[in-house]
């Protein structure tokens, strides 16, 4: 059978997440074609008829938004510890259910991409050629091309291999340096672990661009629409 399982369909159109979705449909509250379905995996077709509590939920329009990520705040909807999230910065928004493209721990900064078009960020995270992520590091202590080279190799840490595409020294002190760094994969706090296993801590950590997305002079905790010129080239992997 054609489709998608329900909760998947329901975030696929925007009205919730699909946890939330798996949620609504195991309480009874879903009705696909006028019937109440209780499995959230029920493979539902993308022209189905489906109501929440009676009321129709339709194909929202596809949103794509920037956003430039302040400092301390974590990467997802409802934070179990009670921490702020990304989603205080779309307060007031007129806008669907829309999902982070990816994630920024709590301590890094920058471009950070939603949308509720789950098969574009697909293909901005790990589709083909998805698009390369660029960093700018600092660092805690002065750098130099041995270290760049090491970065670039890789290193293990706990099992897994790590390397950035590229490492280039941006300035350097004689107390702390600031690198740019290029991922093209996308690994839980990759470019800390990586530094790490050099002996080296982050000092800050922004992403200033994905793919010729750039954040540019996007002010902090702000956030502002994709262009249509955007949108296809992020999906296309530039």
């Amino acid at each position: 059978m054609a489709g998608h399982g329900l909760a998947r369909v329901l975030s696929k159109r925007g009205h919730c997440s699909r946890s939330e979705g798996e949620r609504l449909v195991r309480a009874g509250r879903v009705r696909v074609d006028g019937r109440i379905v209780r499995d959230p995996e029920h493979r539902t077709g993308e022209d189905a008829r489906i109501e929440v509590d009676d009321a129709g939920i339709a194909q929202e329009a596809f949103r794509y938004l920037a956003l430039n990520k302040p400092r301390g705040l974590v990467t997802t909807r409802h934070d179990p510890e009670g921490r702020p999230t990304v989603y205080s910065c779309l307060d007031g928004l007129d806008l669907p259910h829309v999902a982070p493209v990816g994630r920024l721990d709590r301590a890094s900064e920058g471009l950070l991409l939603f949308t509720n078009d789950t098969g574009w960020a697909s293909a901005v995270l790990e589709g083909d050629g998805a698009p390369l992520k660029r960093y700018h590091v600092q660092i805690d202590r002065a750098a130099d091309e041995r270290l760049l080279a090491v970065l670039t190799r890789g290193a293990e840490d706990r099992g897994e291999r790590l390397a950035a595409r590229e490492a280039r020294l941006l300035r350097t002190g004689t107390r702390n340096a600031w690198l740019e760094i290029v991922l093209d994969e996308g690994r839980n706090r990759h470019i800390r672990r990586l530094l790490q296993t050099q002996g080296v801590e982050v000092l800050r950590l922004v992403r200033v661009a994905i793919g010729s997305l750039a954040l540019g002079d996007l002010a902090k905790g702000s956030v502002r629409d994709l262009t249509v010129d955007e949108v296809r080239m992020l999906g296309r992997g530039n």
